[in-house]
Protein backbone atom coordinates (compact mmCIF):
# COMPACT_ATOMS: atom_id res chain seq x y z
CA UNK A 1 0.00 0.00 0.00
CA UNK A 2 1.47 3.21 -0.98
CA UNK A 3 1.25 6.64 1.78
CA UNK A 4 1.06 9.88 0.71
CA UNK A 5 1.61 12.38 2.66
CA UNK A 6 -0.98 15.32 1.32
CA UNK A 7 0.16 18.31 4.02
CA UNK A 8 2.16 20.79 3.23
CA UNK A 9 5.39 20.09 4.70
CA UNK A 10 7.25 22.83 2.94
CA UNK A 11 5.34 25.46 4.79
CA UNK A 12 5.56 23.63 8.34
CA UNK A 13 9.05 23.93 7.70
CA UNK A 14 9.29 27.07 6.94
CA UNK A 15 6.83 28.32 10.11
CA UNK A 16 9.53 26.48 11.51
CA UNK A 17 13.04 28.26 10.50
CA UNK A 18 11.07 31.76 11.03
CA UNK A 19 10.28 30.91 14.86
CA UNK A 20 13.43 29.76 15.02
CA UNK A 21 14.76 32.84 13.42
CA UNK A 22 12.82 35.08 15.55
CA UNK A 23 14.24 33.44 18.62
CA UNK A 24 17.18 33.95 17.65
CA UNK A 25 16.81 37.86 17.10
CA UNK A 26 15.17 38.23 20.65
CA UNK A 27 17.83 36.24 22.34
CA UNK A 28 20.23 38.76 20.39
CA UNK A 29 18.24 41.88 21.28
CA UNK A 30 18.24 40.61 24.64
CA UNK A 31 21.85 39.93 25.04
CA UNK A 32 22.67 43.11 23.17
CA UNK A 33 20.34 45.00 25.94
CA UNK A 34 22.30 43.80 28.26
CA UNK A 35 25.76 44.09 27.56
CA UNK A 36 24.58 47.84 26.91
CA UNK A 37 23.22 47.74 30.29
CA UNK A 38 26.23 46.33 31.87
CA UNK A 39 28.15 48.73 29.51
CA UNK A 40 26.25 51.70 30.96
CA UNK A 41 26.94 50.81 34.50
CA UNK A 42 30.34 49.81 34.40
CA UNK A 43 31.13 53.21 32.70
CA UNK A 44 28.95 55.17 35.00
CA UNK A 45 30.65 53.37 38.16
CA UNK A 46 34.04 54.41 36.35
CA UNK A 47 33.20 57.69 35.80
CA UNK A 48 31.92 57.73 39.49
CA UNK A 49 35.55 56.56 40.86
CA UNK A 50 37.32 58.97 38.67
CA UNK A 51 35.03 62.64 39.35
CA UNK A 52 35.88 60.93 43.28
CA UNK A 53 39.74 60.96 42.38
CA UNK A 54 39.52 64.52 40.74
CA UNK A 55 37.83 65.57 43.74
CA UNK A 56 40.41 64.60 46.27
CA UNK A 57 42.89 65.98 43.96
CA UNK A 58 41.37 69.47 43.96
CA UNK A 59 41.03 69.61 46.84
CA UNK A 60 44.79 68.50 47.70
CA UNK A 61 45.70 71.11 44.94
CA UNK A 62 44.10 73.89 46.58
CA UNK A 63 45.74 72.95 49.93
CA UNK A 64 49.15 72.87 48.48
CA UNK A 65 48.22 76.28 46.81
CA UNK A 66 47.78 77.72 50.50
CA UNK A 67 50.72 75.86 51.44
CA UNK A 68 52.87 78.13 48.08
CA UNK A 69 50.84 80.94 48.65
CA UNK A 70 52.35 81.14 53.32
CA UNK A 71 55.32 80.19 51.34
CA UNK A 72 55.57 83.04 49.11
CA UNK A 73 54.61 85.38 51.81
CA UNK A 74 57.34 83.57 54.35
CA UNK A 75 59.92 84.19 51.09
CA UNK A 76 59.06 88.45 50.83
CA UNK A 77 59.10 88.99 54.22
CA UNK A 78 62.56 87.30 54.71
CA UNK A 79 63.98 89.21 51.55
CA UNK A 80 62.83 92.34 53.33
CA UNK A 81 64.31 91.38 56.48
CA UNK A 82 67.22 90.94 54.64
CA UNK A 83 67.39 93.63 52.89
CA UNK A 84 66.29 95.72 56.17
CA UNK A 85 69.60 93.83 57.71
CA UNK A 86 71.70 94.79 55.14
CA UNK A 87 70.86 98.96 55.02
CA UNK A 88 71.62 98.61 58.83
CA UNK A 89 75.03 97.03 58.16
CA UNK A 90 75.40 99.35 55.44
CA UNK A 91 75.17 102.28 57.73
CA UNK A 92 77.10 100.69 60.26
CA UNK A 93 80.30 100.18 57.72
CA UNK A 94 79.38 103.89 56.30
CA UNK A 95 79.11 105.35 59.52
CA UNK A 96 83.11 105.29 60.30
CA UNK A 97 83.96 106.02 56.66
CA UNK A 98 84.32 110.03 56.08
CA UNK A 99 86.95 109.17 59.64
CA UNK A 100 88.93 106.91 57.93
CA UNK A 101 88.73 108.47 54.76
CA UNK A 102 90.28 111.67 56.03
CA UNK A 103 92.59 109.58 58.02
CA UNK A 104 94.16 107.96 55.20
CA UNK A 105 94.52 110.73 52.74
CA UNK A 106 96.52 112.51 55.08
CA UNK A 107 98.56 109.33 55.36
CA UNK A 108 99.12 109.03 52.01
CA UNK A 109 99.74 112.79 50.84
CA UNK A 110 103.19 112.99 50.46
CA UNK A 111 105.56 116.08 51.61
CA UNK A 112 104.68 119.12 48.85
CA UNK A 113 101.57 118.22 47.73
CA UNK A 114 98.53 120.14 49.32
CA UNK A 115 94.61 118.98 49.17
CA UNK A 116 92.69 122.28 48.48
CA UNK A 117 89.28 119.98 48.17
CA UNK A 118 87.54 116.46 48.82
CA UNK A 119 84.24 115.64 47.51
CA UNK A 120 82.98 112.28 48.15
CA UNK A 121 79.53 111.19 46.24
CA UNK A 122 78.65 107.64 47.30
CA UNK A 123 81.99 105.16 46.56
CA UNK A 124 83.65 108.11 44.37
CA UNK A 125 85.75 110.84 45.99
CA UNK A 126 87.34 113.44 43.97
CA UNK A 127 90.56 115.62 45.62
CA UNK A 128 91.67 118.58 43.91
CA UNK A 129 95.06 120.17 44.69
CA UNK A 130 98.20 121.43 44.28
CA UNK A 131 101.75 119.85 44.24
CA UNK A 132 105.43 120.94 43.73
CA UNK A 133 106.10 118.58 40.63
CA UNK A 134 104.12 115.74 38.45
CA UNK A 135 106.20 113.50 40.61
CA UNK A 136 104.74 114.49 43.65
CA UNK A 137 101.39 113.48 42.08
CA UNK A 138 102.71 110.17 40.92
CA UNK A 139 104.11 109.57 44.37
CA UNK A 140 100.42 110.49 45.66
CA UNK A 141 98.50 107.57 43.12
CA UNK A 142 101.36 104.85 43.89
CA UNK A 143 100.81 105.35 47.99
CA UNK A 144 96.85 104.83 47.33
CA UNK A 145 97.59 102.31 45.19
CA UNK A 146 100.09 100.41 46.79
CA UNK A 147 99.22 101.04 50.76
CA UNK A 148 95.73 102.12 50.65
CA UNK A 149 93.28 100.11 53.37
CA UNK A 150 90.23 102.43 51.95
CA UNK A 151 90.99 103.80 49.03
CA UNK A 152 91.73 101.99 45.89
CA UNK A 153 91.79 102.31 41.84
CA UNK A 154 93.58 106.41 41.70
CA UNK A 155 92.54 107.63 38.96
CA UNK A 156 94.39 111.40 37.46
CA UNK A 157 91.81 113.49 35.95
CA UNK A 158 93.80 116.87 34.95
CA UNK A 159 97.23 117.88 35.81
CA UNK A 160 98.49 121.43 35.07
CA UNK A 161 101.34 123.95 35.21
CA UNK A 162 99.95 126.97 37.35
CA UNK A 163 102.30 129.50 38.71
CA UNK A 164 101.62 130.25 42.73
CA UNK A 165 103.54 132.58 44.92
CA UNK A 166 106.48 131.25 47.40
CA UNK A 167 107.55 132.39 50.77
CA UNK A 168 109.41 135.48 49.82
CA UNK A 169 106.62 136.36 47.37
CA UNK A 170 108.24 135.29 44.16
CA UNK A 171 106.67 133.27 41.80
CA UNK A 172 107.24 129.57 41.57
CA UNK A 173 106.26 126.82 39.32
CA UNK A 174 103.39 124.63 40.90
CA UNK A 175 101.10 122.04 39.12
CA UNK A 176 97.22 121.63 39.98
CA UNK A 177 95.78 118.39 39.64
CA UNK A 178 92.59 116.68 40.35
CA UNK A 179 91.81 112.80 40.87
CA UNK A 180 89.11 110.68 41.43
CA UNK A 181 89.33 107.33 43.92
CA UNK A 182 87.13 104.85 44.72
CA UNK A 183 86.17 104.19 48.85
CA UNK A 184 86.14 100.43 49.31
CA UNK A 185 83.15 98.91 50.94
CA UNK A 186 84.42 95.98 53.14
CA UNK A 187 86.52 96.80 56.44
CA UNK A 188 90.14 96.34 56.63
CA UNK A 189 91.39 93.87 59.18
CA UNK A 190 93.75 96.63 61.01
CA UNK A 191 94.26 100.16 60.93
CA UNK A 192 97.83 101.58 61.27
CA UNK A 193 97.72 102.70 65.26
CA UNK A 194 99.43 106.01 64.07
CA UNK A 195 99.40 107.68 60.71
CA UNK A 196 102.94 107.42 59.19
CA UNK A 197 103.90 110.10 56.48
CA UNK A 198 105.36 108.58 53.48
CA UNK A 199 109.06 109.03 52.59
CA UNK A 200 109.41 111.25 50.07
CA UNK A 201 111.73 111.02 46.94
Amino acid sequence: MILINLLPHRETQRLARRRHFYLCLTLSAVSGLGLVVAGSSGLAQMTFVQEARNAYLQTEISRLDGQIKDVTSLRVEIDALKARLQSIEDLQTDRNTPVHLLTEVARLTPEGLHLKSLVQTGTDVVLTGVAQSNERVSEFLRNVSSNGQWLERPELIEVKSARAEGPARELVRTYEFSLRLKVKRSTPDRLPERPASPTSP
